[in-house]
């Protein structure tokens, strides 16, 4: 029962962490410093990646009309006006193109080195660091837009150079754990002239993709053999991400609405002194 109680503390705060730019490493890093799991190292390596596909369905669920490219309901740009050919929405088939084209940079090195850079960045330095330096670009970020008027305002508005470049941010947060995937993104987009809005689906849109072969390369990588206990665990972290990625994101999009993301960076430069003085002085 213990154990099942820390499932779903890590679960919520996956489901809270990995949507709001504030990055979702840096909180699971102070949470198992006080809470760990009763699991081996390998187990809990692979659950902290895998407990997203929790969180990603929240995405599928919330936006799947979005970016469903089949169904003659809503079908803007037909491929064709009849036939089968009719069901295909081209708007999405070319929305989809975007995002991997987007995550190209990011899979390709997630996929040659991604125990390398586990290894090298996997640390309370890089984390701090990251928060940080992220947290301060999204003040400055802000403080340059004020006033300008973004020239991306729809998904349609995106064009494949500016998917490619949002790609090398992501590619900074697949590197430098702390950065957060939604922060790198939403920064590069916010630099690019993309709006609130469009920049923070983008970046879910991009997460489906990313969480789902990177979640298949640590199962695969760990086994498919579990105890009992290790699948509970898993199973329920998966379902409680799931149900607060759903409330996290409304609220997110409801939210930038009217506000802009400079208390989030604010939060991150907090939390990243935190971290950083908690495992110099404590740890």
């Amino acid at each position: 029962m213990i154990e099942i109680l820390k499932a779903i503390l890590f679960g919520i705060v996956e489901g809270i962490t990995e949507w709001l730019p504030i990055s979702s490493t840096g909180h699971m890093i102070l949470l198992d410093e006080f809470i760990k799991l009763d699991v081996s190292a390998d187990f809990y390596s692979m659950f902290q990646v895998v407990i997203q596909l929790g969180a990603i369905m929240a995405v599928v669920v919330l936006f799947w009309n979005d970016f469903f490219p089949f169904g003659k309901k809503n079908n803007k740009q037909p491929m064709s006006q009849t036939g089968i050919l009719s069901f295909v929405k081209m708007d999405k088939i070319i929305l989809w193109f975007k995002i991997l084209v987007a995550c190209v940079p990011a899979a390709i090195v997630g996929i040659l080195f991604d125990e390398q850079l586990e290894a090298l960045f996997y640390n309370y330095q890089t984390v701090s660091i990251a928060l940080i330096v992220f947290g301060i670009a999204f003040i400055v970020i802000e403080n340059r837009n004020q006033g300008r008027q973004s020239h991306i305002n729809t998904l349609t508005d995106l064009t494949f150079n500016t998917a490619f470049l949002i790609g090398i941010f992501q590619l900074i947060a697949a590197v430098f754990p702390g950065t957060s995937r939604s922060g790198a993104t939403i920064v590069g987009a916010l630099l690019l002239g993309v709006s609130r809005t469009v920049a923070a689906e983008f970046t879910f849109f991009l997460a489906i993709p990313v969480m789902f072969g990177a979640s298949l390369l640590k199962i695969v990588k760990f086994g498919f053999v579990f105890t009992s206990q290790e699948l509970i665990i898993l199973v329920i972290g998966m379902i409680v991400a799931f149900i607060v990625s759903v409330l996290i994101i409304q609220f997110l999009m409801s939210y930038i609405k009217k506000h802009d993301f400079k208390v989030f960076g604010w939060y991150r430069i907090v939390l990243g002194l935190i971290v950083l003085g908690y495992f110099i002085f404590l740890g």
